[in-house]
């Protein structure tokens, strides 16, 4: 056998092992049974993830199941349906009951909490809304803000009535005209908007950062997180590669996941939903980790939280929330 003959003949070999083990590798690829709220500052990093191949690098296949509430999605990880999920502030309530590991967070929910009223109806001010009813989803993002709110604005919460319903009842709600008031997350603003046009955002959770800080992210089933921390490991790198790539790429990003999965939505609504979040780069993250900001902003929710429920013996973010794992991950 002459040179070329080998070379080849080695080749060919080569190309049929790795051809062989092609489909080898295919099916070693982990499956993670994730449950997710369809907003922008939720699943923004899965889906711009999944379109850059960022979780199948490593080595993950995410079944994604899309949920209206954060309620609804720790009911199903209690359940046993979920491995994983991302939600917003009501990553602070479950786990401190002890159901739920807190591993990942996703950005602080800025400017997604919205409190919209009726001028029709009388309500101008926070002082307007004394004896009204408040449609909102009791225990989310939208129901810490407003509470946030109404005491930064000298109304006591129990003035009010709260109207507890799912976040699409809540905003039929109001745009009927059968609540005066609506405290809701992004993008539910934009069909207020559009459909009752003298509605009047009085404010946002904005204006409460940073001492009042609503942060999202991920948390891990029970029996799920501590046999599973490579998994999550890998999910946490595909996590910081969509991240990082939509901080440094946020109008393109931006484009391609209204173009994708917000297609009924507009680029502008879509614009905003961004900037209605404050993302941070994957190793800025880390800081907040370390000297426990991510901590003190879960445990300020967490007493909201345990407060309205009436709980007095709970787990404290200290306990729920695993920094180690993120720092460990993420060089």
């Amino acid at each position: 056998m002459d040179r070329r003959q080998f070379l080849t003949t080695t080749a060919g070999l080569a190309l049929g092992s790795f051809t062989a083990a092609a489909p080898a590798i295919a099916q070693a690829k982990t499956k993670v049974r994730v449950g997710y709220l369809h907003t922008v500052a939720v699943d923004g990093q899965i889906w711009t993830g999944m379109d850059r191949g960022s979780f199948e690098k490593q080595g993950l296949d995410l079944e994604l199941r899309q949920f209206n509430t954060g309620l609804e999605i720790f009911q199903a990880l209690i359940g046993g349906s979920l491995d994983v999920l991302a939600t917003g502030a009501v990553l602070s309530n479950f786990p401190a009951r002890g159901q739920g590991k807190v591993f990942l967070i996703n950005d602080i929910e800025v400017a997604t909490a919205q409190l919209w009223v009726r001028g029709d109806q009388g309500i101008k001010s926070f002082e307007d809304l004394k004896g009204k009813r408040i449609a909102t989803a009791t225990g989310t993002t939208a129901h810490v803000f407003l509470d946030t709110a109404l005491r930064a604005n000298k109304v006591d919460p129990k003035a009010v009535e709260l109207v507890n319903q799912t976040m699409p009842a809540a905003v039929t709600a109001f745009i009927s005209g059968a609540v005066p008031a609506v405290a809701l997350w992004v993008p539910f603003n934009v069909t207020v908007r559009d459909k009752v046009p003298g509605a009047v955002k009085l404010a946002d959770a904005s204006a409460y950062y940073p001492k009042a800080a609503i942060i999202g992210g991920w948390a891990a089933a029970n029996d799920y997180y501590e046999p599973n921390k490579e998994t999550l490991a890998k999910l946490i790198r595909g996590w910081a590669d969509a991240n990082d790539y939509i901080i440094a790429n946020s109008t393109e990003a931006m484009e391609k996941l209204q173009k994708g999965h917000y297609s009924q939505t507009p680029m502008a609504d879509i614009d905003e939903s961004f900037k209605a979040q404050k993302m941070f780069s994957s190793r800025d993250w880390k800081r907040m980790y370390s000297d426990g900001t991510v901590t003190n902003w879960l445990q300020q929710s967490t007493d909201f939280f345990m407060a309205n429920a009436g709980i007095k013996d709970f787990t404290p973010a200290s306990k729920y929330f695993d920094p180690s794992l993120y720092l460990k991950t993420i060089a």
